[in-house]
């Protein structure tokens, strides 16, 4: 089972992705696991604050290093609970880093049997997180958003549909499969507002050869 280790400041930001349809399934199926670690639990202080002031001055705060490498260390220790033979890899959320892609998920799908996801906010996480332990950057995209929640759930997402019975019908996964971005279903025709939309007449053939040619001509 692969194991999902969420370190971040707002667990709860991933109740309503994981509590449904294919990722609820998964989880409830023992397909996969999800556990998180917030580093609040592991500072210092009565008020579990982890945010400071930048050095060098700048704008908003940045998450102090001890209570996230905690949080990651815990996540570490947990892992190796489960077999000596787990294989962890620790990923942190960067718009500069490697670019997530399918090939990506399925490399680290296949190689890891427990994935750690360090999601920073408002400024970031202090750099020296990233000395404390081996891990690599990766990107969800050229753009910047206010915290690693929604790339960690891309990044569980791609990965656990790639997990043999996650899907139901391995068929299901586009990328191995001629699969148009333009789909369609019953009925055959649709009407709004006086006009009359129509399946296109090569769906309804029954030829797979031009079937199939015509998705590739969609996919180009």
């Amino acid at each position: 089972m692969t194991t999902f280790h969420i370190i971040t400041l707002f667990p709860d930001s991933f109740g309503s992705y994981l509590g449904e349809s294919i990722l609820k399934r998964a989880i409830e199926d023992k397909k996969i696991r999800v556990r998180f670690y917030n580093p609040r639990d592991f500072a210092a202080n009565k008020w579990h604050r982890v945010d400071q002031r930048p050095y060098g001055g700048g704008p908003g705060m940045v998450i102090e290093a001890l209570p996230v490498i905690k949080a990651i260390e815990k996540a570490i220790k947990k892992s190796k609970l489960k077999t000596q033979s787990s294989k962890l890899k620790i990923i942190f959320f960067s718009p500069s880093g490697k670019q997530l892609t399918n090939e990506y998920a399925d490399k680290i799908g296949r190689s890891y049997s427990d994935i750690v996801l360090v999601c920073g906010r408002y400024e970031g996480i202090d750099a020296r997180v990233k000395k404390a332990f081996k891990m690599e950057e990766v990107s969800v995209g050229p753009f910047v958003l206010t915290g690693g929640e929604l790339p960690a759930m891309l990044v569980i997402d791609s990965v656990a549909r790639r997990i043999p019975g996650v899907l139901g019908d391995i068929n299901s996964l586009e990328e191995s499969r001629v699969a148009s971005p333009d789909v369609y279903t019953r009925p055959e025709v649709i009407e709004y507002k006086g006009k009359k939309y129509r399946v296109p007449k090569i769906l309804l053939s029954g030829n797979r050869a031009k079937i199939d040619e015509w998705k590739t001509r969609k996919i180009k």
